[in-house]
């Protein structure tokens, strides 16, 4: 177990001393109420960039019908959610960990599924996640998963995930725009509009400039600081210079910093209406895409922050499991329900175990801090895609750094992963590229004669992609 150095000492309480150091087990651990404070702010603003991440991807793509969420009430819903799964992973499952709205996730909710239908059926479908995810729980299916798919592969699709961040960041900020086909040009993208110019382009500079100098440096809330940095100067330009367009969001400081929550978009999810708007196919794909990119990141951070808090058993493994996936899958559902998308559990959680934090006592500060946000979401609305774009670039290096975990000797696992990494970005699509991985992965298998080291499972799912890939072909064929 590792044992981490916060330092200096606070004077521990006597052991069991009051009902909320029972409760929460808190001298028991070693900790004290003064590191699990530090450590619930510590978390809080390490995370909170993702109350403006979070509405921006969402608010920012149109529904099948053209409809769109609106700021303010995703806002609302985002905070609202990892306020409440927060505060219930503290008190029920008694570890150090925050939830909110999950970075890659959304991308799928809002570049992947709303095109092919309306908002209510793709929130739906998260719920239908959700709630999958909570039956592998209960069954045990979820562990069986995990071991059924190769660690390389479950790397590259983090990679990959990582890398469509990164792109939809600097396509949204305009550093990278589409080349139209009339120009009769030899590539799809451009550098800005052929080079970079105006203000909004410069505050994106400056923000990734800052990001990467104080992720450089160890800065604890290096992203929220650069967003907050940036949304100052962008408000600032906004108001000497002339400004044509910032895009989607302009930094416009609000008449009312402070207003009331807006709940307009909790409980607007229809659970089956995505079946009446595609294939079956392709919504069981769908929430397959959603059930990998939950699920096994959620392992990985809780495994990895509770490791880092020593806070394994003496067999490695997490205390109270069950619990916190439990937990976990009802914030995907809880997601899906606000039209916030799917919440899972946050690696930032590090940062408050940095601070000392080593039980769901620093979660209640957390949460707390979460439930007052609510009422600022007219500030949180003001940022500009240039400004919040950088995080958008911070958080698709950090997903990048499990690409060395690969063994990239061994060509019928580097391949795969290979191909799971670079198709997601440039297809535009985080399902494209699981199928792409899987199915190159069983095809690699079978023809070196070890078709028995796949599982059954990635039999199956290989087989429901390549399906996928030939639906329309088959159609075609079939007249349909």
């Amino acid at each position: 177990m590792k044992t981490m150095t916060t330092g200096p000492a606070d004077p521990a309480p006597p052991r069991g001393d009051g009902t909320l150091d029972r409760f929460f087990r808190i001298s028991e651990r070693g900790s004290t109420y003064g590191r699990e404070i530090r450590g619930g702010f510590a978390t809080f603003f390490t995370m909170a960039y993702i109350l403006v991440l979070n509405p921006i991807i969402l608010g920012s793509t149109e529904d099948k019908f053209g409809d769109k969420l609106d700021p303010a009430q995703l806002a609302t819903a985002t905070t609202l959610v990892a306020a409440v799964m927060t505060l219930i992973m503290g008190v029920a499952g008694n570890l150090p960990l925050a939830l909110a709205a999950g970075l890659g996730l959304n991308a799928v909710v809002a570049f992947q599924i709303a095109p092919l239908m309306s908002w209510d059926d793709a929130m739906g479908l998260v719920v239908l996640e959700g709630l999958l995810i909570c039956v592998l729980v209960l069954t045990g299916l979820r562990e069986a998963v995990m071991h059924a798919i190769p660690q390389p592969l479950k790397q590259a699709i983090s990679v990959g995930i990582g890398m469509f961040i990164a792109f939809i960041g600097f396509v949204d900020s305009g550093f990278v725009t589409r080349i139209p086909d009339a120009a009769g040009t030899t590539v799809p993208v451009q550098l800005g509009t052929g080079s970079l110019t105006g203000w909004p382009m410069l505050v994106f500079c400056l923000g990734v400039l800052l990001t990467v100098v104080l992720m450089a440096r160890k800065v604890r809330g290096a992203i929220l600081i650069s967003i907050v940095a940036m949304t100052v100067l962008a408000v600032l330009i906004n108001e000497l210079a002339d400004v044509k367009s910032w895009g989607l969001t302009a930094p416009e400081l609000p008449d009312k910093p402070v207003a009331a929550p807006d709940f307009g978009l909790l409980g607007q999810f229809d659970l089956l209406g995505s079946f009446g708007q595609i294939s079956v196919l392709t919504v069981v794909l769908l929430i397959f895409t959603l059930i990998l990119s939950d699920f096994f990141d959620t392992m990985g951070t809780v495994v990895g922050v509770t490791a880092e808090a020593g806070l394994l058993d003496e067999r490695g493994q997490v205390p109270g499991l069950g619990r916190v996936l439990l937990i976990d899958s009802a914030a995907a559902v809880a997601g899906g329900a606000s039209s916030s998308s799917s919440a899972t559990t946050y690696i930032e959680s590090a940062a408050g175990v940095g601070e000392g934090a080593r039980t769901g006592f620093a979660n209640l500060v957390t949460g707390g801090l979460f439930a007052l946000a609510l009422f600022f979401t007219p500030v949180l609305t003001i940022v500009p895609m240039q400004a919040a774009s950088p995080a958008l670039i911070a958080v698709g290096f950090l997903m990048m750094t499990q690409v060395r975990h690969i063994d990239w000797n061994r060509y019928d696992l580097a391949v795969p992963a290979f191909l799971t990494i670079v198709v997601m970005p440039f297809t535009y699509s985080i399902s494209n590229g699981i199928g792409a991985g899987f199915i190159s992965y069983v095809v690699i298998k079978a023809c070196l004669g070890k078709a028995r080291e796949v599982h059954w499972l990635l039999w199956g799912t290989a087989a429901l992609f390549l399906a996928y890939f030939a639906i329309e072909p088959v159609k075609q064929l079939l007249g349909i």
